[in-house]
């Protein structure tokens, strides 16, 4: 099995080392194509008005000058030279990928442009709590990465789906199971800009968010993570919203 390895934190991030072991669990075919700095919020974008800037670290080791989606095509269209992977793995994010961040992340834009271009592909996230991503659980993702992936594996994935894993914010014998999810929603009251003065005096802000204090809905990704449990949420690539369909097309006919 050739496995093609990616995320968003960048080649030196810790959760990538952690996803190359929980490759070399299943292969010793991996390639591994990251982006070169911190591409974390990027989505599913692509670098069309820049070049791609390529380092060969090592025989099997690339870093792009790109975002994930960047490095997922050039691995599989480039460095690969057409030997397709059998499977694409992308993280382990820093920090949970779950509800509307789905929408903005780049290790889940990685494991879909692996699904667009028809290899099997999951998305895998290390929640943090309170604490901050400095007392990251690491070993919970690195003890339950490996079955887990096998299982999805042997279970197999839907051509146009993707799989998104969420490890807990816990060590791993705290680990109180695996769920089955839908995507949640946050309550986005908790988003704001925190404006501050550079040195100059001149203004400049940041994206920043509250803790959210909400209940989240049973059976969602967030309601998982919240009871230590692992969220496994199956995505797919048609954003179609078929109930409103026929309501529109008679609007139009």
């Amino acid at each position: 099995m050739r496995i093609l390895v990616t995320n968003d934190d960048g080649i030196h991030a810790p959760g990538l080392e952690i996803l190359e072991r929980i490759a070399q669990s299943l292969s010793d075919d991996i390639v591994v194509v990251a982006p070169e700095y911190d591409q974390s919020g990027v989505a599913h974008s692509l670098s069309l008005n820049d070049p791609l800037r390529l380092r060969k670290i090592s025989e099997r080791r690339f870093a792009v000058k790109g975002t994930p989606t960047d490095c997922i095509i050039m691995g599989v269209r480039s460095i690969l030279q057409g030997a397709k992977p059998d499977l694409v793995l992308s993280g382990v994010n820093r920090g949970q990928n779950v509800a509307d961040d789905i929408t903005y992340s780049g290790t889940v834009a990685g494991a879909m442009e692996g699904t667009m271009l028809g290899i099997p592909s999951i998305a895998l996230s290390q929640c943090y709590g309170p604490e901050g991503p400095e007392a990251i659980h690491w070993d919970c993702a690195a003890a339950h990465g490996p079955d887990l992936v096998k299982a999805l594996l042997a279970e197999g994935i839907e051509r146009n789906s993707l799989i998104n894993v969420n490890f807990p914010a816990c060590s791993a014998d705290l680990v109180a199971g695996v769920d089955v999810t839908v995507q949640g929603r946050r309550d986005m009251q908790v988003i704001r800009i925190d404006p501050r003065m550079d040195g100059r005096g001149n203004p400049y802000y940041w994206i920043a968010f509250d803790r959210e204090t909400s209940e989240p809905a049973l059976g969602t990704d967030l309601a998982a993570l919240r009871h230590k449990r692992i969220s496994v949420t199956p995505l797919k690539l048609d954003l179609t919203y078929e109930p409103a369909l026929a309501r529109y097309a008679k609007l139009f006919n």
